[in-house]
């Protein structure tokens, strides 16, 4: 087969590549089912409210802020032991979910069980794919790495769909729970599967601050808080606000997927062409237009067109969010080598999430106290100092 000779030409044959690929791609589906019903789920079922999903999202957040300490404290075990731990955990959160009563503490347990061991598999995932890469095609492993879960996930969104557009009356989430739950294990017993002594990537056991790279942590934290209003109440004001079912959403979710699909690439090439600054800049004014419309949309259009309006500025915003590649592109031409580079995107990583857990939890409290309005004009103030600090940017002139 082509695809399979294509693989062969981008992975070492004496590494264990093609289960690590195929859980790559059942862990996407699995993770498909999960998200595309998760804030319905939590909405009509346990009957979360704006705080109650602000709080919720703080704890699912807490394990991207903890995974430095984790990978610290495990040093000593290999990325592939690593990366069969994380496969277990998601396995324990998704079955809480599919057994335990949907009541709220036991909810937050799940998803933040889930986080966990979601968590260290992203942490791994990239080093096994340059691991088993053969030399110089470190590139292309990662894209097809991600390419594998791209196609899980969506596959994964789109069944949400189908199942609940059919079932409308009794919405089947423990049956797709179980289902995700099920993918999960499958995944984790072929991850077994996955051999070798892989190191994990230092850079990511520890923080890294230098002087020079202030103004990226600065950004750091101005788009993690930026993101984490769009990640966390985007889907929920859909849903409480505007009645939008578990379909609807995960359609949303597909959508946003293959557009950013698309987009990605050419993305990357306006960076190449325009410069990160003008990216940077242009990427949170654009920002600032999405926030109106999301926190404004019903008191100027009809509730149905208000809808359609939110929807549309759902999906441009995970497309603008692509241009945080440029804060990368920045650390690049200010590392003298790339260890650092990796070492300061490690960091940047660690610092967004920081500032997201706390967004999250406050960001509740505003949308119950003042209103969806203020939430996402805070957000679009958050993306004015954004730009303001990438304006502040000296780039390198061009040769």
């Amino acid at each position: 087969m082509k695809w399979l000779q294509s693989l062969k030409n981008i992975f070492k044959e004496n590494t264990t590549f093609k289960p690590f690929l195929l859980t790559i791609l059942i862990t996407g589906l699995s993770y498909g089912l999960y998200k595309g019903m998760l804030d319905n789920f939590l909405a009509e079922v346990i009957q979360m409210n704006e705080m109650d999903r602000g709080i919720t999202e703080f704890f699912r957040e807490l394990p991207g802020v903890a995974l430095v300490f984790i990978l610290a404290v495990f040093y000593m075990a290999t990325a592939e032991t690593m990366y069969k731990a994380g496969a277990i955990i998601m396995l324990a959160g998704l079955g809480m979910h599919a057994v335990l009563p949907p009541v709220k503490v036991l909810a937050t347990i799940a998803i933040c069980t889930y986080s966990l061991g979601e968590h260290i598999q992203i942490g791994m995932k990239n080093t096994l794919s340059l691991q088993y890469a053969k030399p110089g095609r470190g590139g292309a492993a990662l894209g097809m790495q991600s390419s594998f879960s791209q196609i899980g996930t969506l596959a994964g969104y789109l069944v949400i769909v189908l199942a609940f557009s059919l079932l409308t009356q009794n919405q089947p989430y423990r049956l797709f729970f179980a289902l995700a739950a099920i993918l999960a294990g499958v995944s984790a017993v072929l991850s077994m599967r996955i051999s070798g002594e892989s190191k994990t990537d230092e850079s990511k056991r520890r923080f890294y601050l230098n002087k020079k790279y202030f103004k990226y942590y600065m950004l750091e934290v101005f788009y993690g808080a930026r993101k984490q209003v769009f990640i966390t109440f985007g889907p929920y004001v859909l849903i409480l606000f505007y009645g939008a079912n578990a379909a609807t959403i995960s359609l949303l979710f597909a959508i946003s997927a293959v557009v950013c699909f698309f987009f990605a690439p050419k993305v990357g090439r306006l960076i190449d062409r325009i410069g990160y600054k003008t990216v940077m800049v242009a990427d949170t004014l654009i920002l600032v237009i999405v926030c109106f419309f999301y926190g404004f949309a019903h008191h100027i259009f009809p509730e149905r067109i208000a809808f359609i309006v939110c929807c549309i500025n759902y999906v441009l915003d995970a497309v603008i969010s692509l241009a945080s590649m440029a804060s990368n592109v920045y650390v690049q031409e200010l590392a003298d080598n790339q260890d650092e580079v990796k070492a300061t995107i490690s960091t940047g990583v660690s610092i967004n999430h920081i500032i997201t857990v706390f967004i999250a939890l406050f960001g509740g409290w505003i949308w119950q106290t003042l209103g969806i309005e203020t939430l996402f004009m805070i957000s679009a103030a958050l993306g004015l100092l954004n730009s303001a600090y990438a304006a502040s940017i000296k780039t390198k002139k061009k040769a």
